[in-house]
Parts: structure tokens; C-alpha cells; sequence
């Protein structure tokens, strides 16, 4: 998704920018005096962007005001997918870790995370875990999700999941500390039949 979103970016910022050079290009050489091509929608100097004639003409036809908004309509929506998708908050890609000479290494970020979740799925009472990490690469947070077996106390799994799997990940990166969004939700389960 990340790489498809990319591309369209690309795409999108190319085109725009394409499209807004050729024709303020053109109006400024048209307002300059270069003669322009008899297809050209400005003529000279003087001439304005849109006539009377120009502005008026499908006004009276019944199509063209529902053709007008659904375009704008969609064309809104689209803008709007397009902001949201650009500042919603992504996974980290890589953790700089500090190896104290100067230079710095760089960990995978999915890698990091993998290895949280799975440190987490290990402790007691824990039915399954999804760790995801967000913020910068220098300063990262972890976003937990765990699903709790219903006996578990909610309590003594976050101390757990404190002094195990957080503490593991903040000294494998080697972080003065790595705060966590910790969900926990209890596995659903059936009731058990008395005979």
C-alpha cells in the first residue's frame, strides 16, 4: 500500500506540476508578446481568459450543472483521500541505534517489531501480540495489542510485558527509553457445559 500510495504521489505531484508550468508559462509568454498558435485560448495581450460567450454557454442545458458537481464532487473526495492518506501516521521503517563510536547502526523497524510481538506472545497468559512502532527513528514508540487469556491479572501482564519484552527492545536498540500505548483485550471464549 505504502509503495502504491508513493507512486500515486509521484504521479499526481508530476502531472499537477506539469500542467501548471505549461500553462502559466504560456499565459506569461502570451502577456510578454510571444505570438501565440491560432489554437491557443488567448490571443494576445489583451485578451481575456474566459469570455461572456465562453462563461454562459452551457448554462441553460439541464445536464450541465449535475455534471458540474458531481466532477467537483469527486474531484473534493479525491483531495481528500489524498491528505489523509499523506499525513496518517506510518510504521516505522528503521531504529538508529547508538553504537557509541560515532557512526550509528541502523535496525529494521518491521524486524524490531516482529521481535516485541513474539517476546510478548511468550508471557504468561497472552494469546496473541502485534507490536507496531511509530515516532522518529531516533526517539521510536511501541503501539502494543494483546490479547489476554480472561484468568490473567491485567496489572502483573503489563508489569511483565515492562520489565520483559519492552526492556529486551530498548536494550537491543540500545534506547534510553522506549514508550508504549499497551492495548490489552481478552480472548473470547465459550462457556463451558455443566452435565
Amino acid at each position: 500500500m505504502r509503495a502504491v500510495l508513493r507512486t500515486v504521489n509521484r504521479i499526481l505531484l508530476a502531472l499537477v506540476g506539469l500542467a501548471l508550468l505549461a500553462v502559466g508559462g504560456a499565459v506569461l509568454a502570451v502577456g510578454l508578446g510571444v505570438k501565440s498558435p491560432s489554437w491557443w485560448i488567448h490571443q494576445g495581450r489583451h485578451d481575456v481568459l474566459l469570455s461572456t460567450a465562453e462563461r454562459t454557454r452551457w448554462r441553460g442545458e439541464g445536464w450541465w450543472w449535475p455534471v458540474v458537481i458531481a466532477a467537483l464532487a469527486v474531484l473534493v473526495l479525491l483531495a481528500l483521500w489524498w491528505l489523509v492518506a499523506v499525513l496518517r501516521r506510518r510504521r516505522l521503517r528503521e531504529v538508529l541505534v547508538d553504537t557509541g563510536d560515532g557512526a550509528g547502526a541502523t535496525l529494521r523497524g518491521p524486524a524490531l517489531e516482529h521481535a516485541l510481538a513474539a517476546d510478548a506472545a511468550v508471557l504468561e497468559g497472552v494469546a496473541r501480540a502485534r507490536a507496531r512502532l511509530k515516532g522518529r527513528r531516533t526517539a521510536p514508540e511501541a503501539r502494543l495489542r494483546l490479547q489476554m487469556e480472561p484468568h490473567v491479572d491485567p496489572g502483573a501482564a503489563l508489569r511483565d510485558l515492562s520489565d520483559g519484552p519492552l526492556a529486551h527492545a530498548r536494550d537491543a536498540a540500545a534506547l534510553p527509553v522506549l514508550p508504549a500505548e499497551v492495548r490489552l483485550r481478552a480472548v473470547s471464549h465459550k462457556a463451558g457445559r455443566v452435565t
